[in-house]
């Protein structure tokens, strides 16, 4: 069995970072066949491991858990996001990039 463990990112429907601070193990089945069921056209799966979500406070802990587990792991490390700093003054600063227009 492999796993995942990554930091999640933010949901486009939130403006805070809340559950993003934590790191998540997530079970990866690539032999897993997906089909579609006949009747609604829903796309089912015959392994449900891949819905085991486990939320750890450390990477550290994560990785120990899945080294005493025997699972084969991925580490993805989480980019830090880059906050753009702007004020309201910088429109009408004398020394935009761009001219003012009217």
């Amino acid at each position: 069995m492999e796993a995942r463990i990554f930091r999640p990112s933010k949901s486009a429907m939130q403006a805070g970072r809340g559950g993003t601070r934590g790191w998540v193990l997530e079970l990866v089945n690539p032999d897993a066949k997906r089909r579609p069921d006949p009747l609604m056209g829903w796309t089912s799966i015959d392994d449900t491991s891949g819905q085991v979500r486990l939320h750890f406070d450390t990477r550290e802990q994560a990785i120990a858990y899945a080294e005493r587990e025997g699972l084969n792991f991925t580490v993805e490390e989480a980019r830090d996001r880059t906050r753009l700093v702007k004020s309201y003054a910088e429109n009408f600063s004398a020394d935009r990039k761009q001219p003012w227009t009217h």
